[in-house]
């Protein structure tokens, strides 16, 4: 079971990747057709003209380098320390399908409500996570 928990890296690494897909296949499109200079792509602000859901392709893109970080440690964090427990697999497997749910619902309709839901519950489930990973370390 020690290597176990790669599964849900390894998905969630995997979710990365395809947001990085949607990303390119709707923010190239939508910057060719914009045809912008080189000031105007510095320019935080004036990407935000792109249609929306080229920007929520690359918010949700970005978002997967936030929260998801402390899940990447605690994971390779519990397969090197040996921690890896039933309770730790269903933790990260949660994990990753909320974030999955979250992304799904960031780059299709984008509901502000619906998605922060998903995400307070995920980050939830990333401190059960930890705290789990906490007490096995301490041997609570």
């Amino acid at each position: 079971m020690s290597n176990a928990m790669m599964g849900p890296v390894l998905a969630q690494v995997g979710l990365t990747l395809v947001t990085l897909l949607v990303l390119y296949a709707r923010r190239v499109p939508a910057m060719v057709a914009a045809k912008p200079t080189n000031e105007v792509m510095q320019d935080r602000q004036s990407l935000q003209a792109l249609p929306a859901p080229a920007r929520f392709a690359a918010e949700n893109y970005n978002h997967q380098f936030e929260a998801p970080v402390l899940f990447y440690v605690m994971c390779i964090g519990a397969m090197v320390a040996g921690l890896v427990s039933e309770a730790a697999l269903l933790l990260a497997w949660t994990y990753v399908g909320l974030r999955v749910l979250h992304t799904a619902i960031h780059v299709t309709y984008n509901r502000v409500l619906h998605r922060f839901s998903v995400f307070l519950v995920s980050s939830i489930v990333l401190i059960a996570l930890f705290v789990v990973l906490a007490m096995q370390y301490w041997g609570l």
